[in-house]
């Protein structure tokens, strides 16, 4: 089986320490919840896998293992590599791009991720084919064809911006993808919707993709059970569970993981502390 694997993760944040030995093996074709309080490190995590410049792997592997056992060294890629290596990762609050139209965002990515080895201002994806598998896939999400046609996120309302993620996750066809608190901001409607979505692109001919859903709400998991559930409290994964955990922890709140890793409970509250508000906030 082809793997994600994170192995003893340290990642550090303007000289600050955030995830402090993080292990996690999401298998092609699996779903994994990821959950804990704010701060806890759970979107560090997604921007280590995908190479933000500003967060300092310190510490521990992250690698893509072939389905024939063949070990990629992820951390020796740079972003863009990454991406063409089949790593995706759904943003929490994505950029707006004015002056370039989806479409037209959309052929130049999916060309550089079919094509890893496409040199720059060699021919995209032939036009014809391109238009006819985005409308496909727009007609398969219930996406209005005009959609396509504006700015990358230049006006979108919240809902809309994460329909444009869910789009980009259809066409690029990854390996694994990260979905950094897809239901941020959206109300209970638009989180269905969302949820739906995924399911609908997972269950598709697109091919198998591992995915860790990033998550406060049990809401988006709706249509997506997890085969496994992580928690994560003061930048380590505390405990693991199938989707019973989920429930708990959209029930019942963190009291219980508190009381039961009051270590991680300690970090927890130096991560939120005033002093270090700014980068709690993109934990």
């Amino acid at each position: 089986m082809e793997k994600l694997v994170i192995s003893g993760l340290h990642v550090a944040v303007g000289g600050l320490e955030i995830l402090k030995g993080v292990d996690i093996e999401i298998g092609r074709g699996e779903i994994h919840a990821l959950m804990g309080p704010n701060g806890s490190g759970k979107s560090t995590l997604g921007y280590a896998i995908m190479g933000h410049p500003s967060y300092e792997v310190t510490a521990g592997t992250i690698e893509l293992v072939d389905a024939d056992g063949t070990r990629h060294n992820v951390l020796e890629m740079e972003a863009d590599q990454r991406a063409r290596a089949g790593i995706f990762l759904a943003f929490q609050r994505p950029m707006s791009i004015p002056g370039v139209r989806l479409a037209d965002f959309l052929r130049h990515a999916v060309t550089n991720v079919r094509n890893p080895d496409r040199k720059e201002g060699h021919e995209l994806l032939p036009m014809r084919e391109f238009r006819s598998e985005l409308k496909a896939k727009m007609s398969e999400l219930e996406m209005d064809s005009d959609f396509a046609r504006r700015y990358v996120n230049d006006g979108f309302s919240g809902g809309e911006m994460k329909r444009a993620e869910i789009l980009q996750l259809a066409m690029l066809r990854p390996r694994f993808a990260v979905l950094d608190e897809t239901d941020s901001g959206l109300d209970a409607d638009a989180v269905r919707l969302a949820s739906q979505s995924i399911a609908k692109i997972g269950g598709s001919d697109m091919g198998v993709m591992g995915i860790l859903i990033i998550t406060h709400h049990e809401q988006l998991l709706e249509h997506n059970i997890p085969h496994r559930t992580h928690v994560m409290l003061g930048g380590r994964i505390v405990e693991s569970g199938g989707p019973e955990l989920a429930n708990e922890l959209h029930k019942r709140g963190y009291e219980r993981i508190r009381t039961a890793y009051p270590e991680a409970a300690a970090d927890e509250q130096a991560m939120t502390a005033p002093a270090h508000g700014s980068l709690a906030t993109a934990t």
